[in-house]
């Protein structure tokens, strides 16, 4: 499980309950980070809590998502700029996907966050809800697809690993699964070929992330995240990801029961770990008391991911923001 805090340093009490419970790996939100200085210190003491190098992941895609905001980090343009660079110059917009990941994972690395929820490799999909939106690369699941693995190799390239999300696809859901459940009722044939597609052209995911969303044509039960027949079938079968795979956040209200009920249920599905971010201590010990410690087949995924993190290779980042430039203004759009 990864599990979160509630506010800008570590208490007393979720110190000790870490230190018990020994969680796989942290979140930090908003609400975690302040200033530079304070955010490092967070992840060190999370780390000395648990007494070993645990990963700490952040939502840092960009536009309407990033935990870490100016005054003190980039306001890194939103997924959608990409995919305009890519309807001009495909070959521009994957080095300016690369470059701009390299400048998101720089300041991620320097503050001890080492796993990004990034890159969002669900499709743009006309008259959805806008959930998803601007935080797609494009609407072509060929231009999302090799836009995440740029975006991948970006992020790797200094020091952080990337989540696709959200498997095997929320684009073109009606609702936000934060307060509402999505149904999609596309057929399969259709899903293959567009948002199943997306995901299966990804090359180098080693984590992934569920959505809470319904497809009736592949199960009209349960969501992806607690559905065994979307996660074998789809996402661990015609999608191919056999990394790890995380639930979205247990919190969300598109899920229904019990903390302990619903990661049950993801797990049971086919989760190799479940994500709970609202910091809440009674709904983080109920998770504590339902999931069980990864063994088999989901300790060897998870790791093989954490095998693959690294240290940084050279970057300056300032002449990193010059190029992302330089590749917009050379295919005559305006610079982010």
């Amino acid at each position: 499980m990864t599990l979160a805090l509630a506010g800008e340093t570590l208490s007393a009490d979720e110190k000790a309950f870490f230190r018990d419970c020994d969680p796989w790996g942290f979140t930090l939100f908003a609400r975690n980070v302040d200033r530079p200085r304070q955010v490092r210190a967070l992840t060190d003491s999370l780390r000395d809590a648990l007494g070993r190098d645990a990963p700490v992941f952040i939502d840092q895609e960009g536009g309407r998502v990033q935990r870490l905001r100016p005054p003190n980090w980039r306001s890194a343009p939103p997924a959608a700029r990409f995919g305009e660079l890519w309807d001009r110059e495909p070959e521009l917009a994957l080095e300016a996907v690369r470059i701009n990941h390299q400048l998101i994972a720089h300041e991620l690395y320097a503050v001890g966050v080492d796993c990004d929820y990034a890159p969002c490799a669900d499709i743009r999909v006309k008259g959805a809800h806008d959930v998803i939106g601007d935080r797609a690369l494009h609407s072509d699941p060929h231009a999302v697809a090799a836009m995440s693995t740029a975006a991948l190799e970006g992020l790797l390239h200094q020091g952080v690993l990337g989540v696709i999300k959200h498997l095997p696809g929320h684009g073109r859901a009606g609702v936000d699964s934060h307060f509402e459940l999505p149904v999609v009722e596309a057929d399969e044939e259709t899903l293959a070929r567009t948002d199943f597609a997306a995901f299966r052209g990804i090359k180098g995911a080693l984590i992934a992330m569920t959505a809470h969303v319904v497809y009736p044509a592949i199960d009209g039960d349960d969501c992806a995240t607690c559905s065994s027949e979307v996660i074998a079938r789809i996402i661990r079968g015609d999608i191919g990801f056999d990394g790890l795979l995380m639930s979205d956040d247990l919190s969300m209200k598109a899920l229904a029961g019990s903390m302990r009920e619903r990661t049950q249920r993801a797990l049971g599905a086919g989760c190799d770990m479940v994500i709970h971010c609202n910091g809440d201590m009674a709904e983080m010990v109920e998770i504590a008391h339902a999931a069980p410690r990864l063994d088999h087949k989901a300790l060897e995924r998870a790791d093989a991911a954490l095998a693959a993190r690294r240290e940084p290779e050279g970057f300056d980042p300032e002449a990193g923001l010059e190029a992302l430039a330089r590749l917009f203004t050379d295919a005559g759009l305006d610079a982010p």
